[in-house]
């Protein structure tokens, strides 16, 4: 699986040195709104993608307090509660890089306009549903810190507890399953005493694409990263492949 998570990794790195916790935080406090909603309950051990979300928010540090208060809102506790809608756009950026990108609006039309502009900004395209995602399939995935880590004890529990697969990634170890089971592989490597940092779901590439030229490669960093950055996006996924070369020549 290596290389599928070129953009995965560079967010990971981007992400500790940015200082957007406001906007992070209120993406995550709206997933568990909409989660809660869906599930019809604000306890997150009554929902699996409730479960999900809060823990995805927790990892991000966001504070026990407004997580619960979205779980209310959601559930209808507790006034204040936003309607939105969930959904996928699928498009390509430059050099044929397949980006599928998952988004909660409250308003569909302003979100589907901003989205074409991006994508033709920076010289892609967006597509038909349907027409990238089926490059893609959703996969659970649990994330450890590597340093020191003993990657025979990993296996040894996550086999046990549905891990597929295992992949060392810079600084991290990523323990692969499938998307349903990534909540239960979790509690098994915490309950070991592992360095979980944090988990859920990710869409996974059937193959990347390399991109070899520093230029194209900036086109496509900053497609990602205006997308990512936009209100409405959850989050944002690519089949691109970059070698250190490029990323040191793009990091210069």
């Amino acid at each position: 699986m290596s290389g599928h998570s070129k953009w995965s990794t560079i967010k990971h790195k981007k992400a500790a040195k940015d200082a957007k916790r406001g906007k992070e935080f209120a993406k995550l406090i709206r997933a568990v709104e909409v989660a809660a909603r869906g599930a019809g309950t604000a306890d997150p051990e009554q929902s699996a993608s409730l479960g999900l979300a809060v823990q995805k928010a927790k990892d991000a540090s966001v504070p026990k307090d407004n997580i619960e208060r979205a779980c209310k809102r959601g559930a209808g506790e507790l006034d204040g509660a936003t309607t939105y809608e969930t959904a996928q756009y699928e498009g390509y950026a430059p050099g044929g890089i397949a980006e599928p990108v998952d988004r909660l609006t409250d308003n569909r039309n302003r979100t589907a306009s901003d989205m074409r502009s991006a994508f033709t900004k920076a010289g892609g395209n967006l597509a038909e549903p349907g027409s990238v995602s089926f490059l893609f399939s959703r996969r659970g995935q649990v994330v450890l810190e590597g340093e020191g880590i003993d990657e025979d004890e990993v296996m040894l529990v996550g086999l046990d507890a549905g891990m597929e697969d295992l992949e060392v990634d810079g600084d991290r170890v990523v323990a692969w399953c499938d998307a349903t089971d990534a909540q239960q592989l979790r509690t098994a490597l915490q309950e070991a005493g592992l360095p979980v940092v944090e988990s859920g779901s990710t869409m996974v590439p059937a193959s990347t694409v390399p991109v070899t030229d520093p230029s194209e490669a900036r086109k496509v960093l900053r497609l990602l990263d205006v997308l990512d950055d936009h209100d409405d996006v959850q989050e944002v996924y690519a089949n691109l492949d970059l070698d250190d070369e490029v990323l040191a020549a793009i990091e210069a």
